[in-house]
């Protein structure tokens, strides 16, 4: 049985932790190195992941820490955190305040405890399996909309994007006549857990790392929501495509981008 009041005071305080170095940072992040032509490594990523590395191992040192910048552990454990410091780099070295702490906590292949932290709008979204979803310690649920032709959906685009050009223009312009509107924020934490509060009726991605999505796929499920992959199979943390929806207009997403 998951400690979740240990999970959950421990990752808050990661978080929270981490959030401080990030605005300390926010504004005046320099470039240290280039991991691909966009993909932006700052000070604050690495400062970020070694405080929330720090506060989980101490916790739980017998855990698993899978994060981003590589400073996770191994562990013959059950238990794997899954980590993003800095979700929405790019973002964030333009001084856009669209970006977010992700924190993640699988058992045995299953994201079981997802929490998102934007900094700057200080939105703490936060799940524990069987226990639902809130924003800021207040239940949400995902959107009632089953019409796709009226659904808000969100997207974003892989660091690789450029020798998958043809793919995905090809689903992004078959989706566009068939919804309202899409939009690309540039974090997909942040991207799931406003499907997860009901801002957005749908996500889809492709080329995603577990740390994306970790956190933010817990919480749409326990929201209310769904997600599969573009085949509509069941997602897993490691899967490399991804659709989250409010349910209602999954089956009906699904034929635009399978």
């Amino acid at each position: 049985m998951a400690d979740f009041e240990k999970i959950e005071h421990t990752a808050l305080a990661a978080a929270h932790g981490a959030a401080k170095v990030l605005l300390k940072y926010y504004g005046r992040a320099r470039v240290v190195k280039k991991k691909g032509e966009i993909d932006l490594l700052t000070q604050a990523d690495k400062a970020s992941e070694d405080i929330i590395v720090e506060a989980i191992t101490r916790a739980f040192p017998d855990h698993a820490i899978l994060a981003e910048e590589g400073s996770g552990k191994e562990a013959e454990s059950e238990y794997n955190w899954i980590v993003d410091p800095l979700d929405g780099t790019t973002n964030y070295a333009h001084g856009l305040p669209l970006f977010s702490i992700s924190i993640g906590l699988a058992r045995a292949g299953k994201t079981i405890f997802g929490l998102v932290l934007n900094p700057v709008t200080q939105e703490l979204f936060l799940a524990k399996e069987g226990q639902g979803a809130t924003l800021n310690s207040r239940p949400i649920s995902v959107s009632g909309q089953t019409e796709l032709q009226d659904s808000l959906m969100v997207t974003g685009f892989p660091y690789g994007l450029k020798t998958m050009m043809p793919e995905l223009m090809d689903r992004f312009s078959t989706v566009l006549p068939k919804v309202q509107g899409v939009r690309r924020l540039g974090s997909a934490a942040l991207d799931l857990c406003y499907v997860a509060c009901g801002r957005f009726d749908g996500f889809w991605e492709q080329n995603l790392a577990p740390w994306d999505t970790a956190a933010g796929e817990c919480i749409v499920r326990e929201a209310g929501g769904k997600v599969t992959d573009f085949a509509g199979k069941e997602f897993s943390p490691g899967g490399n495509q991804i659709l989250a929806s409010n349910g209602k207009i999954h089956d009906a997403f699904l034929p635009l981008i399978c």
